[in-house]
């Protein structure tokens, strides 16, 4: 005997209403961090010991800054992804729940804006 409604049965929803779009935007982002922490790793072995100057000739090639930029924006938003789920699995109360999610939010946004601030002044340095 399901104490689920007919409707609930119908949409296929769970109680959250969304588990499933955030599973695979967590797998999503997973997936395009691979591709770019390999870059990542690449870029900063290449210029370990390597003067200013170069690190900035390096990224000012625009390949380069969108690469570390989409690198930098997909790894903050796999980490907000991943901490809004332990957030709404082991946070309670709703005030908690709901300051925690906010506090999340604005940290990953941050660390997001301040790497891509520097990927922009490094690239338009002169």
């Amino acid at each position: 005997m399901s104490i689920r409604t007919p409707l609930a049965r119908v949409r296929g929803l769970g109680s959250a209403k969304s588990g499933t779009e955030t599973w695979w935007l967590e797998r999503m982002t997973g997936l395009a961090n691979i591709p770019l922490n390999l870059f990542l790793v690449v870029f900063a072995v290449m210029h370990v010991g390597a003067a200013r100057a170069e690190v900035i000739a390096s990224v000012r090639n625009p390949l380069v800054a969108g690469l570390l930029a989409l690198a930098f924006i997909a790894i903050a938003w796999h980490m907000r992804l991943g901490m809004r789920a332990i957030i709404e699995d082991y946070a309670h109360g709703h005030a908690t729940r709901v300051v925690l999610l906010l506090l999340n939010t604005i940290f990953t946004v941050g660390l997001a804006l301040a790497a891509l601030s520097a990927i922009l002044k490094l690239s338009l340095a002169s």
